[in-house]
């Protein structure tokens, strides 16, 4: 049980790699990613990632041999487990460089979580995904933060509620994947992906994802208030200086 690692032309790969039980999201696994993002993100030769499983499953999502434990696990035991699964999911959400799922098989409760962390999702025909939590008696808050902003409100409510599996096609129509692709196409197609992304200025890509991740929330006039901020401070970065130059020498800008 454990999470491999490699680095593909300056893509970062993040492998579950516990096929057996479907790469559970046990509290080792959860640590060694978090550590994988750290390292990463401190990586200046890593310009975006791709989370991935092993085996024919994306991730079966909380271990539940640890879940099984917790009538007789301590409150403060159970709210450690909570905030840590917190840190990987706002980790990955708020991530400053792109990241890619690459869902090759079932993404089921933590694991469709974790997926829907990422900036993009590329899902296999055939994959399911589904918030399966209240079925088992337990809950999808953490996800439920992140949900409501990709898909709105009914269709959140009705992913939670129901704890149902859905296909990698109706996924796709409520924007919850960006591509539907033939299972054994996934991850290079998630490579692709995330390489077209990462080609782009990182100052750039890093303050469009800020952008994104708060203008929700906000009112009309402070969204554009911040959008002013974020374009004159653009302004200044060595990467518009460098693509402006790439562009009248008609050369492709190095970032």
């Amino acid at each position: 049980m454990s999470l491999q690692t490699h680095e593909h032309d300056g893509i970062y790969v993040l492998t579950l790699s516990d096929p057996e039980r479907r790469n559970p999201l046990s509290a080792s696994m959860v640590a060694q990613l978090l550590q994988a993002l750290d390292a990463a993100e401190d990586n200046p030769s890593i310009k975006a990632l791709v989370l991935t499983g092993a085996g024919s499953a994306f991730s079966a999502g909380v271990d539940l041999e640890f879940l099984r434990s917790v009538a007789t696990t301590t409150a403060e035991a159970n709210y450690a487990h909570s905030k840590a699964l917190m840190r990987l999911f706002h980790r990955v959400y708020t991530f400053p460089k792109p990241t890619v799922a690459a869902v090759n098989g079932p993404a089921v409760a933590g694991g469709a979580g974790l997926a829907t962390a990422c900036d993009l999702v590329v899902m296999g025909e055939g994959a399911t995904l589904g918030y399966t939590e209240v079925k088992i008696g337990f809950v999808a808050a953490l996800v439920g933060v992140i949900l409501v902003r990709n898909v709105g409100e009914k269709h959140a409510k009705e992913l939670l509620l129901t704890g149902k599996l859905i296909s990698a096609q109706e996924a796709h129509r409520m924007g919850l994947v960006n591509k539907v692709v033939p299972r054994e196409s996934v991850l290079s197609e998630a490579l692709a992906l995330a390489t077209e992304v990462a080609g782009n200025a990182p100052s750039s890509l890093s303050l469009t994802k800020e952008l994104l991740q708060a203008l929700p929330g906000m009112g009309l006039e402070d969204g554009f208030r911040l959008a002013a901020v974020a374009n004159a401070w653009v302004r200044q970065t060595g990467d518009l200086v460098e693509g402006i130059t790439a562009f009248f020498e008609k050369r492709p800008p190095k970032f």
